[in-house]
């Protein structure tokens, strides 16, 4: 089964500049065969991307929030903690 999701962000902290570029990687401790990551915003019920990693290229006002990675591997789902992102 998938274990160990976690997020890493580019800028480190989780904190960017208005207008900035922000990029999360998504990393699986543990898991096998081909995974499917899927991304998510609390607060917003649509998908942010699909893929290991979500790069938001000028984040505005409204991209701070908490986010969230949940990966597959077709058997099983594991998700990660929340990251909060400020944009300042």
């Amino acid at each position: 089964p998938l274990s160990g999701v976690s997020l890493l962000a580019q800028p480190p902290g989780g904190q960017v500049a208005l207008g900035d570029r922000l990029v999360l990687s998504c990393e699986v401790a543990q898991g096998t065969g081909p995974l499917s990551f899927f991304w998510h915003r609390e607060g917003s019920a649509s998908l942010l991307g699909t893929g290991p990693g979500l790069e938001l290229s000028h984040v505005g006002v409204n991209d701070s929030g908490h986010y969230r990675c949940r990966a597959s591997d077709g058997d099983s789902v594991a998700e990660s903690p929340p990251l909060n992102i400020t944009v300042l």
